[in-house]
This record gives structure tokens, sequence and C-alpha cells, in this order.
């Protein structure tokens, strides 16, 4: 399960040692986590990782798969989520120490800065791929936090990319050795703690206010 800790003014929140997916009790975790970083005092930021060979795999299928008749709720808690952490209003880093596929990318995209492992995982979007569309909300946040082409060809082919790509096409800010990614994105966070506040999180709720609104229509969060 999820555990955070706190590095001076920088909050890391470690998703876990296995595939990391989106269990509800591990979404439950998560979002006590960040309501701890959001009622600190003070400067600060987030940074997230994992240990292990994943990020995060993304959805959790079977469990999914085996509570059928709670789907949209589900997806609708997972948009929250997105939505949570790309309008929070202290600056988070990703750090991508391993494989960050489907909804665990989109996570990941959720942030303000990217670091990644440059020589080992992928990046990737396999919707296309494993037949599931992509949600209104989903497609929102991933047009909203790629370039046109990149978010094209991320969506549409299904490319897997590791760390130097990533950069290439800024999925990610920076590509790094395997034992620096989590004290790059500690450095990143570092540097901005002072910015932390409610002007930053009115700043990012307008900047990505049509995502938001996406991602926050619990209606129909299925499209």
């Amino acid at each position: 399960m999820p555990s955070l800790d706190r590095h001076d003014n920088v909050f890391v929140l470690d998703l876990g040692d296995g595939e990391n997916r989106f269990h509800p009790d591990w979404l439950t975790a998560v979002g006590a986590a960040l309501d701890e970083v959001e009622k600190a005092e003070g400067p600060r930021a987030l940074v997230t990782t994992a240990t292990g060979k994943f990020y995060s795999n993304g959805l959790d299928l079977d469990w999914l798969f085996a509570n059928p008749d709670q789907y949209q709720d589900y997806v609708a808690s997972v948009h929250e989520l997105f939505a949570r952490t790309l309008s929070l209003p202290v600056i988070t880093v990703a750090a991508l120490q391993g494989h960050t596929f489907a909804a665990g990318a989109m996570f990941s995209l959720a942030h303000d800065f990217r670091v990644m492992r440059a020589d080992r995982g992928y990046w990737c979007l396999p919707e296309a791929d494993i037949n599931i569309p992509f949600t209104p909300g989903m497609a929102a946040l991933i047009q909203s936090r790629l370039a046109p082409q990149t978010a094209h060809e991320a969506m549409l082919t299904a490319r897997r990319y590791g760390g130097s790509d990533a950069a290439a096409v800024a999925i990610v800010d920076r590509s790094v050795a395997e034992d620096a990614v989590r004290s790059t994105a500690i450095e990143i966070a570092q540097a901005q703690v002072a910015k932390a506040g409610d002007t930053l999180g009115t700043i990012k709720t307008r900047m990505y206010a049509p995502a938001l609104s996406s991602l926050r229509d619990t209606s129909n969060p299925l499209g």
C-alpha cells in the first residue's frame, strides 16, 4: 500500500512495491496522503514514486471484472484522483522508476513534472491494443498535457516510450540514471516549495479548466 514520508519540505508518496494498480483501497490510501499534503502548512511540494519494477500499471482490471456493477463509480473515483492531482495547490513531480502504463501513465501526466529512468522501463498508453477506449476525461487530460502530435501517436499507436524517447517528445521533463530518479524529482520539487498555496491551486484550476470539468463530470464518466 502507498506510504507517505517527508524530506524537509518535500513529501514523498511511495505508491507501493507491486504493480500499484488502482484498487479501491489503494485509491483511498492515495487520497488520504493527498489530504495530508494539502492540509499541511508552509512551503511544501509532492513527489510520487514507487519501489520495484512498476510505477503503476493503472486500473485494477481483476477487481473491475469481479465488480462490474461498480464500473461507473470506480471510473469516477479514478477521474477524481487525476483531477485532484492536476489541481493540487502544491508543485507535484512524478519520479518514474519503473513501468508506467495506461491509467498509471495518465496519473503521471496529472503531475506538474515527470522524471523517468533512462535505461529501463516504458511509459505507454496501451488502450488501442487492449480495446479499452479512453473516457472523455482521460482523453481531455492526456491532450491537455501533451503536444498534439505526441498525444496523437501515444493514444493511437500504443507506442512504448523509453526514458530518452519520452524526454525527446516532452512526455517527461528529464531522463536520468536509475539511482538519480528519486533524488532529481526531489530536487525539482524542493526548488518550488515556496509556491504552495491557494494562488497556485487557482492557476492550475484555471489553466486546466476544460480537462477538470470533463474529469469531474460524474453524470456520464464513461462517455
